[in-house]
């Protein structure tokens, strides 16, 4: 595409000129557009035209920014929707409630993550909430969405409904708001002991733990490492395993399965160690 108006080419021209720096962000010449008002369609034209005039700038896009130049910009209507958060301050001697926000969602991201970040940012700086990678890996951001354990970066939010329900995890302790007390968590996780155990020497520097593929293929979508055949010390693990408050506190209700975020199987996991120990 090219620049056919010179005026146009004049003003671009004269944009890049101003000190542009090596790498120049897309959103930047779209916002600059916006301000001129000009038609988001001239992004393409304007990434084209820096290129062939040589100005020093090579610019870069974002997905955001190439659907905006895609597309003829057209404001939505507002489309309110009542957000009930679970609320409480360990420094105030005010009791637990939820207090509620109200959000346009059509000027906000498509997740619950989203909405708690634009009540944040723009209505109230001191709602607490965890959060890390966005992408439904580290779980930082788990909580309780309209009744359901769920990871708010993965959470869309339904439009077609009227509100949402945002609470801390139920069966953790609450430090503050929506963050949980992860302790306990993480002194569990470590007594299961998540590495390897073997009873030989260890490997020599460069030298792996070989396995099969078919034994590799036996750990797919599992949780424990009782099955991996590199492991030495299955049957300590089992016995460790043997407790009322251990194993047979799942009940089996399948709740872990359901709300799996990768889509796993950990209660078919947890029954599959208790026939391993009868």
């Amino acid at each position: 595409l090219h620049l056919q108006d010179d005026n146009q080419k004049a003003e671009l021209s004269a944009f890049f000129s101003q000190g542009s720096p090596k790498h120049l962000p897309s959103d930047i010449i779209m916002q600059y557009l916006r301000n001129a008002g000009k038609p988001a369609s001239m992004l393409v034209q304007a990434m084209s035209f820096g290129r062939e005039a040589g100005l020093g700038a090579r610019v870069f896009t974002t997905s955001g920014s190439l659907q905006a130049a895609a597309e003829t910009v057209v404001e939505k209507p507002a489309k309110m929707m009542d957000f009930s958060i679970y609320r409480w301050n360990p420094h105030s001697e005010e009791k637990p409630k939820m207090e509620t926000y109200s959000i346009d969602v059509n000027k906000c991201g498509p997740m619950y993550l989203d909405v708690l970040f634009k009540i944040k940012d723009e209505i109230d700086p001191t709602l607490t909430f965890r959060r890390s990678c966005r992408e439904g890996i580290c779980g930082s951001c788990s909580m309780n969405i309209n009744g359901t354990n769920t990871l708010a970066c993965l959470c869309k939010v339904d439009k077609d409904t009227p509100s949402g329900t945002i609470a801390p995890l139920p069966h953790m302790h609450v430090v503050k708001d929506l963050v949980v007390d992860m302790s306990n968590f993480y002194a569990q996780y470590k007594s299961i002991k998540p590495w390897l155990e073997t009873s030989g020497a260890p490997m020599a520097p460069g030298k792996e733990h070989f396995q099969s593929k078919e034994d590799r293929l036996k750990i797919d979508g599992l949780y424990e490492w009782i099955v991996d055949s590199r492991d030495e010390n299955t049957s300590e693990r089992l016995a460790a395993l043997d407790d009322p408050f251990k194993l047979y506190r799942c009940h089996t209700i399948m709740n872990c399965t359901k709300v799996c975020p990768k889509g796993l199987n950990p209660g078919k996991s947890v029954a599959k160690i208790k026939q391993a120990l009868l």
